[in-house]
Parts: structure tokens; sequence; C-alpha cells
């Protein structure tokens, strides 16, 4: 029995262009699916697929004008009453009022942009019981949201009602989301991305607490993922789309294991394989090109145990170029109820932590978000200032340089950030962006040549030349990524620290950046400190690797021992909550 069915469905934007004249640019084109009551139907693909502002229709959270929705129908079949189906394509503002949070929930992407900053997480999953349940009073409603801050394992329910979002965690935000979500018991829950940037502890725990409550719901679940390894997790019923288009669809399982278009086996193949190595990774453009590359390329693309010790060997043998001893970086927190703070809080976020880098290596650290690692990054290169401890570069001790050194010695280490978008100033174009650095540290002698240099570079991370005059939000993310690797580059580091830098990329275009990440390494000598949640990423890349837990090193070793071979149940966390691993074709 389906609870919703989508009929053909199309969805355009209007454009306005200087002769006042408007065009409807379609981006969904005539899709159609159903979902069946108490399944779970994933809408697989990458950004731009059109997946989003599917899920958005079905809502009518579009505004109309510009968008234009058409179609034959989205038909919804309400629990209240069998006989009565709304075509919610023709639904009223009211009656989409009355179908919104009650009937069909959202959990949107990114929860600190949903949430408002300046309500309480209370209020606001309160806020569906107040105006869909009106029997409920104030005092009802409080403790029906603490019940169901409880069921999404919220730890102290009481303190997060009273809590704004900056004062949780980005998992417990998501779970605040959750909860709003379910307040009103809905038929259809929409999850758009909802553990995309999360751990992937956090993604594995979301995605077993929607399941366990889905269950204890009867509730259908409309799953939207670019990550086809989290679908076989959770999805029953699969649709992949493609530039507005649905390519394949069908059962979940039957899709995962015998891919038919190129597409789908594009997306199953970017992701680092665990049980081999690779000198690259495969793209999702190498399969549109070519739908057989991959029994073509497999022997070429993977990589012996042997050669893998023969390179190692050869990495040993080079001088070490950063060393890291007892570094710590200790912060006072104060408690926000206290007029007084005499003895405040000391959070050690990075705990007496000792590694070293060699020339060439690429060194993994993996940890969960708030074990320290993006702040034992930043404390290198003094962007955030240790409490104790020596960063030796180049032999020299980068704590102890002043302004003048530290600013002249600082080129030789970049850093890469998560957020490509946050690290570009919006209001300065790309070109200025790159060829900036160079002027401050006199690597052009004039701003043509920078100019010139900053060409070379963005063709060199696979961008044109000619978009040195357009600005950060015309980019992708994974164009905005590259434009950040070629600054990094602008000035000639030996050693790039690339914070999460491709966390919250597609996967596809996660893996065309590792592998650019690659060939720049080889290609300048570079030494990579290599920051991420994800094992399976972090053991494609390294030539080391180093867990971090609560401000210390969990366990250091050669990548295949510690995914074959963790000595803590920590590190076997992380490895259990990598996505399942999907089948081969």
């Amino acid at each position: 029995m389906s609870t919703l069915s989508v009929d053909h469905l199309s969805i355009g934007f209007a454009n306005s262009f200087a002769n006042k004249e408007e065009r409807i640019t379609e981006v969904v084109h005539g899709i159609s699916f159903e979902v069946k009551k108490g399944r779970t139907i994933g809408i697989v693909g990458e950004s731009g697929s059109g997946k989003s502002v599917t899920s958005m229709s079905i809502l009518r959270l579009l505004k109309e004008p510009p968008a234009s929705l058409s179609g034959n129908h989205i038909l919804f079949q309400s629990r209240d009453d069998e006989n009565k189906v709304f075509d919610i394509l023709k639904a009223t503002d009211r009656q989409m009022q009355s179908i919104r949070g009650k009937h069909i929930s959202m959990i949107f992407q990114e929860p600190m942009s949903s949430l408002n900053p300046v309500l309480t997480c209370g209020f606001q999953a309160m806020e569906p019981l107040l105006i869909h349940q009106k029997e409920l009073s104030k005092k009802e409603a409080k403790a029906k949201t603490i019940s169901l801050f409880e069921q999404v394992q919220l730890p102290n329910p009481e303190r997060i009602f009273n809590a704004y979002p900056h004062q949780l965690s980005g998992g417990q935000k998501q779970r605040v989301m959750i909860a709003m979500a379910l307040a009103c018991n809905p038929q259809i829950l929409i999850a758009d991305e909802p553990t995309t940037a999360l751990d992937v502890t956090v993604q594995k725990s979301i995605l077993e607490l929607l399941k366990s409550i889905q269950e204890a719901y009867e509730m259908s679940l409309i799953f939207i993922t670019h990550d086809l390894g989290v679908i076989k997790d959770i999805a029953d019923d699969l649709v992949v789309m493609y530039k507005g288009e649905i390519v394949e669809s069908g059962n979940a399982l039957d899709i995962i294991n015998n891919p038919q278009h190129p597409y789908t086996k594009g997306l199953l193949a970017c992701r680092p394989l665990t049980d081999r190595p690779l000198k690259r990774l495969f793209t999702v453009q190498d399969f549109l090109q070519n739908p057989d590359i991959f029994s073509a390329k497999i022997q070429e693309y993977s990589i012996s145990q042997e050669q893998v010790e023969s390179n190692r060997a050869a990495i040993d043998a080079h001088p070490t170029i950063l060393k890291v001893n007892n570094l710590s970086v200790h912060f006072k927190i104060k408690e926000s109820n206290k007029l007084f703070n005499f003895n405040p809080t000391i959070l050690k976020a990075v705990d007496d932590v000792s590694l070293s880098l060699k020339s060439g290596q690429v060194l993994g650290l993996v940890g969960e978000s708030g074990c320290g690692k993006t702040t034992l990054g930043r404390a290198i290169i003094r962007l955030i200032e240790p409490n104790a401890g020596q960063v030796e570069f180049n032999n020299k001790n980068f704590l102890a340089l002043n302004d003048a050194e530290l600013r002249k010695e600082r080129k030789h280490i970049q850093i890469i950030f998560q957020d490509p978008y946050s690290s570009l100033n919006p209001r300065m174009t790309i070109g200025d962006a790159i060829s900036e650095p160079m002027m401050v540290h006199n690597l052009a002698k004039s701003k043509s040549v920078a100019r010139d240099k900053t060409v070379q570079l963005l063709e060199k991370v696979g961008l044109e030349g000619d978009y040195y005059y357009r600005y950060p939000h015309q980019f992708s993310g994974g164009q905005r990524q590259r434009i950040c690797i070629a600054r990094a580059l602008a000035v000639e580091p030996k050693v790039i620290i690339c914070d999460e830098s491709v966390s919250a990329l597609d996967v596809s275009v996660q893996a065309q950046v590792l592998n650019l990440l690659s060939d720049l390494k080889d290609e300048f000598g570079l030494s990579y400190l290599f920051i991420s949640h994800d094992l399976s990423v972090v053991k494609h890349i390294s030539d080391r690797i180093i867990v971090m837990n609560k401000g210390k090193i969990e366990e250091e070793g050669l990548p295949e021992q510690i995914f074959n071979h963790p000595k803590s149940a920590y590190t076997q966390k992380l490895i259990d909550a990598i996505p399942g691993k999907v089948g081969s074709f």
C-alpha cells in the first residue's frame, strides 16, 4: 500500500535576464516513485541531481514563483480518513499547513542553520505540538518534548530543553531535529542528508535511531543521501537520480549488489575499498565515459603489498620535516550560571601529544569530533597557542619564533580547512584570493606575474584559468575545495595540514579531491597531516595513522595494522561505524 505516490513530477525555476525575458530552467524532469507504508525509500545522487528539491516539493517548501511544480499528481493518503487523498500539487496553503509537521515531517541537512539560534531547543521542538495538538497544555507539551528527547537518546534531556543550539554538538543538534520531526507522530519522515559531515560513529547511531523509531511508529521514511554505503544500512527501496532524472530504481539490495546504470556503478566504486589498497580512486565520470572501467582498470589501480612496503621504506629514509613533542592545549571553561569563577574547569583539548612527519609522507589523524585533532593541527602552526610542548619544523622551534619570524616560516606549512566557503572571502575573486599570499610573501615580482602563476595553479588543480575573475559563490563545493588547495600551493609549502578537507563533499567529488591531493604530493614532494573522522578515507591516503581520543593518542601504526588488528576498543568502534560494504560489479 502506497502512502505517497509521485507521478511525473517536474520542477523548474524562473530566471530573469537583462532584457526582462523570463525563462524556466527545469531541474527535475518528470520523475515517478512510490513511498510504501512502513518502508524506507532511499533517494541517492550527487549534489545537483535534484534529490533535495524533490523532497522539498513534497512539502511544497519551494517558493512559487520562482519555483514551478508540474506533473500528474503527488498523492498523499491520510491516516485520519482512508477515503481522503490529498493531491499535494493542488493543495491549498491551509491544507499544506495541516499536513506539514503533523502528517509529513522533514529533517534538514544542516541542523545549525535549521534551528533558530535565539530560541531554546526545547521551545523549538515543542512548537509543532502546540500548533497541531491544541488540546495539550504547555506543561503537557513540555513533558512530551522531554520524553521525545529521551527517546532520541539525548543526554540530560532537561538541560537540552533549556539549551541553545550553539551549546550542543553536531550529533546532539541532529537529534533535536529528529525529536522535532517526530513530535506529532508523522506518517512520513523525510531525512535530507541527515548524517553528512557527522562522525562515522554519530552517523551510525543516527541511522540506528531512525530505523528503531520507524519500526516503533510504523512510519514511512524517505532517506536522501549521496552515499550508497549509507543507503545499504537503512533503505528497502532505492531511487538513483542523475541530472534531474531517475536512472535506476527498485529493491535497494538488488541495485547495490547488481547495479545496471553506469552512474550507479560510479557512485558505488568511488568510495575507498576496505579490502585492498589502490593507487587512485575511481570517479563517476570514469564510469560515464566507460561503464566497464572497473574490470578494465582495477588491476592498474591496485597496488600490491610489496609495492606498499617498498614505498614506505623509501619514505622512512627521508628526513623528518615536522616533529611535535609533548604538545598540550588547555582551555578554561566558565560556567554561565556562576557570577564568579574562581576555579574554572580545565578542558584538555590536546594532552601531551607527540608525533613526527617525514618528507613526502602522509600521516593520517583520525578520531571523533571533540577528540582534539583539529585543535592539534591549528596549534602546530600557532593559529591556537599551545600551553606546553615543542613543534620543530626544519630544525627550528616553531613555538619560540617571534611574529616576524613566524610569518616568514608559516608559508612552509599551510592548512586547508573543512569548509571552503567560509575560508574564502566572498568579496574577493578567487584569482585575488590565490595571488594575495604570493604578494604577501614576495613570491611574485609583480601582480601580472602573480596572475600568471595563479592561472597555472588553477589549471593544476583541474579548473580553468578563465575562472580567475569569478567569486566563491559561483562554484560548487568541490570546486571551492580545489580553489583552497590552489591557494595553499601558492606559497610553495613543504607541509599541508588537511583539516577534514573532504568530509562534507559528495563521495564522487571526494574521490576526485583525494586523487588530486595524491598527484600533487608526488609532483611537489609535499607532506600531509591528513585529519579526518572517516577511517576508510584515512586508510586509503595515509602511510601511517594516529588515532586520537579525548586529547590523547589512542594508538599509532600502519594503516593495515590499525584496520585489521586494532589495539583499542575505541579504534574498533570507528571501524565498525564505517558505512556498509557494497557489492562488486
